[in-house]
């Protein structure tokens, strides 16, 4: 039997936005205990009258998605939710936070390509983990874990340029200072090296040079030289 393959249309629709991912926990004041060190925001913490029912949300920082949890939000097998990942610029930075905060991460690792044995969670499928960030530091490659007190596995993959396709490119955003900082970090080295190949001089158009570098690698573009 052939399999179908379906391309969708490239035709902005209604806006569907991911908001809200819910994880299932087995002691809910002990997951608000944790997620709140984390340094995570609560937005809600929400209990009705009857006592049958009750929902916290936490939003990880500069994200546009919360995690919710509580008294019969779900039925999933506490512990179940494997595979979350928290994209951040930085990985050994963010890795370095978790564990100031009382969070036991794991070292950062990348994966051994095409290359899948035994069990690794947190990790998925079974990947062999490598110890050490991506070797070329590419986008998408270097990882860390830690799980919540259900087992609950979170991933921290490191992304700093997005692949083609995958931002709206009229809605490029910042979420995070710190975030816009790294971008201009990276965006200044580059620029070095732009100077040294156009002969070392000053270039006054340095600002557009800057945005024009910082809105490709947000939207997975070609990267001005």
């Amino acid at each position: 039997m052939s399999s179908a393959v379906f391309e969708t249309q490239n035709v902005r629709g209604v806006d569907m936005k991911l908001e809200v991912i819910v994880v299932p926990v087995s002691d809910v004041e002990r997951a608000k205990r944790f997620y709140g060190r984390l340094g995570w925001r609560l937005d809600a913490d929400y209990a009705s009258d009857d006592g049958n029912f009750g929902v916290i949300q936490f939003t990880p920082p500069g994200s546009g998605c919360s995690v919710i949890f509580g008294k019969n939000v779900t039925a999933a097998t506490p512990g179940s939710a494997q595979g979350l990942y928290l994209i951040v610029s930085d990985v050994e930075a963010a890795r370095e936070e978790l564990l100031a905060r009382g969070v036991a991460t794991s070292e950062v690792f990348h994966d051994a390509a095409g290359v899948y044995a035994g069990s690794d969670e947190p990790y998925l499928f079974g990947r062999v983990r490598v110890s050490g960030p991506d070797p070329e530091r590419r986008s998408y490659r270097s990882f860390a874990s830690f799980s919540d007190p259900d087992g609950n596995g979170w991933l921290l993959q490191e992304l700093t340029h997005r692949a083609a396709g995958r931002v709206d490119t009229d809605a490029i955003t910042f979420t995070s200072t710190a975030d816009l900082a790294a971008a201009f970090r990276r965006a200044e080295a580059a620029h070095g090296e732009h100077e040294k190949r156009t002969g070392g001089q000053r270039d006054e158009s340095w600002p557009e040079w800057y945005a024009q570098y910082m809105v490709s690698e947000q939207a997975g573009k070609e990267l001005p030289l």
